[in-house]
């Protein structure tokens, strides 16, 4: 997909996105705690890459409360909420919401989410930002579920995420 809509309206995405069955691309996230975080931090651990355009949007923060309710507490699976928000605002959300196990980690520095996983928006009111997608990977962090969420402003199918980790 290289397009994906925000109300309606085409946005072309910057590149095409991996598929299901290819090793997922590295990435470099900076943490809330302002550390590095790649792929390799989840070595050997199910990764859910939970994507999205700011958690200051409802919908955004909507899917960062879900998926830590529904996945937070799977074995060997760590949930990586990712989009280009600052940091601090991270901190922030997560305070105000009493969510304190979440992995949320920023592209805002350099990008590599956004550009690795074709998923910057290079056109409309969100130009820069990331859209919305969810990428599962297994143990090995070859993509067994992949979802870019057709209309921005849609949350993603939480269950097809899910179900693809008990497989």
């Amino acid at each position: 997909m290289s397009q994906v809509k925000f109300k309606n309206n085409p946005v072309h995405l910057n590149a095409e996105q991996p598929q299901v069955g290819q090793k997922a691309p590295d990435f470099q996230l900076t943490g809330a705690d302002l550390s590095e975080v790649s792929l390799e931090n989840f070595k050997g651990q199910r990764v859910v890459l939970n994507v999205a355009p700011s958690v200051d949007t409802d919908v955004c923060a909507q899917q960062l409360r879900t998926f830590n309710q529904k996945a937070a507490d799977l074995d060997n699976t760590a949930v990586v909420f990712t989009s280009m928000d600052l940091p601090f605002a991270y901190k922030r959300f997560c305070a105000a919401e009493g969510i304190k196990n979440a992995v949320t980690a920023s592209d805002f520095k350099n990008r590599s989410m956004a550009q690795n996983y074709g998923l910057e928006m290079r056109d409309g009111p969100l130009a820069g930002l990331t859209a919305r997608a969810v990428f599962v990977l297994d143990e090995n962090h070859n993509i067994i579920h992949r979802e870019v969420v057709d209309e921005i402003t849609n949350e993603p199918n939480y269950e097809a995420a899910l179900q693809a980790l008990q497989k």
